[in-house]
C-alpha cells in the first residue's frame, strides 16, 4: 500500500534536516579554511619563476598562527596581535593582507625582517650591507608579463635559504633604491620577478606594498595544487591539453 503525501510538519522536519547538514558541511570548510589551509590563485606573473599566472595554491594557515585576517570572509572582531603567533623566516613565500587596501590579497616572498637594512644597487640585492649572492643559471624562456627577455639566476639569502629569480635587466625602474630598514613588528617582500613585481620597494603612498605588518600576514604558500595557462582558451578543447601544466601538479614551493 502506497504512502500518502506528507504532512507540513514532516515536510518540516526534512527541510531542516537537510538545512543542519548544509550548515555542519559549510562550517566545516570554513574552519578548515581559517585553521589549517586555504587555497589562493595567483593572478599575475610578479612571482615568476616560482608562481606562474594561473597557479592554484595551497598555504598552510597554522604556519605564523591566526590574526583578524585568518578567516576567508571577515568575520573576526579587529583585535592586535596573533593568536599562537610564530615568526616567519626568510625566504618564505607569504600569502598577505595588502596594507593600504586590507581587502586585496597578495603573495610575495618575504626578504627583510624586523630591524634589517634592504637596498637594491644595480639589480642586486643588499641585506644589511651585505650583497645576497647570485649565480647566473641562463635565459628564461617563459611568461614573464611584460614583453622583452629575461636572465634566470638563483640567490642565496642570509642563513642559506635559496630561490630562483629573474631579471630583465639590472638597470630597471627597482633596480636601484634607497635603503629600506624595516620597522619592528613589520616584513619586507619581494616578488620573484624583480622587474616586473609591486612590492615593498614601492611605498604604499605611491601604490606599492610599503612594509608589511605582521599582524597583515595570512599563510605561507607550500604547494601548487594545479597550474592552468589563462593564455589558453578553454572552450577550445583541442587545446586543452596545452591549457594545464601537468609538471607543476603538487609541486613544492620553494
Amino acid at each position: 500500500m502506497a504512502d500518502g503525501p506528507p504532512v507540513p510538519g514532516e515536510r518540516r522536519i526534512d527541510w531542516l534536516k537537510q538545512f543542519k547538514a548544509v550548515l555542519l558541511a559549510v562550517g566545516f570548510v570554513f574552519v578548515v579554511r581559517t585553521v589549517v589551509a586555504e587555497p589562493y590563485h595567483v593572478p599575475s606573473a610578479s612571482m615568476v619563476p616560482t608562481l606562474l599566472n594561473g597557479d592554484e595554491l595551497i598555504a598552510s594557515k597554522y604556519a605564523y598562527g591566526y590574526s583578524k585576517y585568518s578567516p576567508p570572509i571577515d568575520l573576526l572582531p579587529d583585535f592586535p596581535g596573533r593568536l599562537l603567533g610564530r615568526p616567519p623566516q626568510r625566504g618564505d613565500v607569504i600569502v598577505f593582507r595588502l596594507p593600504r587596501e586590507p581587502s586585496t590579497t597578495y603573495v610575495k616572498r618575504l626578504i627583510g625582517l624586523p630591524g634589517d637594512r634592504i637596498q637594491v644597487s644595480g639589480g642586486r640585492l643588499s641585506i644589511n650591507g651585505a650583497t645576497a649572492p647570485r649565480r647566473l643559471v641562463g635565459p628564461f624562456t617563459g611568461d614573464i608579463g611584460r614583453s622583452g627577455t629575461a636572465t634566470l639566476y638563483i640567490e642565496t639569502l642570509p642563513g642559506g635559504s635559496e630561490h630562483e629569480i629573474i631579471e630583465m635587466s639590472d638597470a630597471d625602474r627597482l633596480d636601484n633604491t634607497r635603503e629600506y630598514v624595516v620597522p619592528p613588528g613589520h616584513y619586507f617582500m619581494m616578488g620573484d620577478n624583480r622587474d616586473n613585481s609591486v612590492d615593498s620597494r614601492i611605498p604604499e603612498n605611491e601604490g606599492g606594498v610599503g612594509f608589511v605588518p605582521a599582524d597583515n600576514l595570512v599563510a605561507r604558500a607550500d604547494l601548487v595544487l594545479l597550474s592552468r595557462d589563462p593564455a589558453v582558451d578553454l572552450t577550445h578543447v583541442a587545446e586543452w591539453p596545452h591549457a594545464f601544466r601537468m609538471a607543476r601538479l603538487m609541486g613544492r614551493i620553494h
